[in-house]
């Protein structure tokens, strides 16, 4: 096969990959999506925002794994809650900061096992701020990030992994 023969060929191939990668999401309105973006609302307003450590811990499993482009890996829920009581959440913390999720970048592709849901991967873009009544104008603080949810032997979603990456700052 000529090289000009390949370039058209593997273009045609991504394109096809992408196409496929982009209808795997699931609708907004759909209730995988509504479920997950409720847990990460929890997750957030609730835990990360009120520091309410249990609802936070909650949600994630015991062998949480936390990758962060920034401050390195936390590889236990408990080393997790242990950093956010000591640090962010810590009494009279002058630096608190706040989450906020960026409104539409919210996206939830579905995982599957011989046709059974057993989890699904949540991306989207955050961004943070002192003040906790911010709107989201700029790009200022904000980062992207990959959860992965996992059904638990209970039937309810938890966090697995977590990837927070691309971390801009003002």
């Amino acid at each position: 096969m000529s090289q000009s023969t390949k370039i058209p060929l593997l273009c045609n191939i991504g394109l096809l990959l992408f196409s496929g990668i982009a209808l795997a999401q699931v609708e907004k309105n759909s209730e995988l999506f509504q479920t997950l973006k409720q847990k990460d609302s929890l997750l957030f307003k609730i835990g990360f925002n009120q520091c309410d450590m249990d609802v936070s811990a909650s949600l994630l499993f015991e062998d949480l794994e936390f990758y962060h482009d920034k401050s390195g890996v936390t590889n236990s829920k408990s080393e997790f809650v242990e950093v956010m009581k000591n640090g962010l959440c810590r009494e009279n913390n002058p630096n608190k900061i706040y989450r906020f999720l960026v409104k539409e970048s919210l996206e939830v592709f579905p995982l599957y096992n011989n046709n059974k849901l057993y989890g699904a991967l949540q991306n989207g873009i955050h961004y943070f701020s002192p003040d906790k009544d911010m709107d989201y104008t700029s790009s200022n603080n904000d980062a992207q990030f990959s959860h992965l949810w996992i059904i638990d032997a209970d039937g309810q979603w938890k966090i697995k992994r977590v990837i927070s990456y691309n971390h801009k700052s003002k």
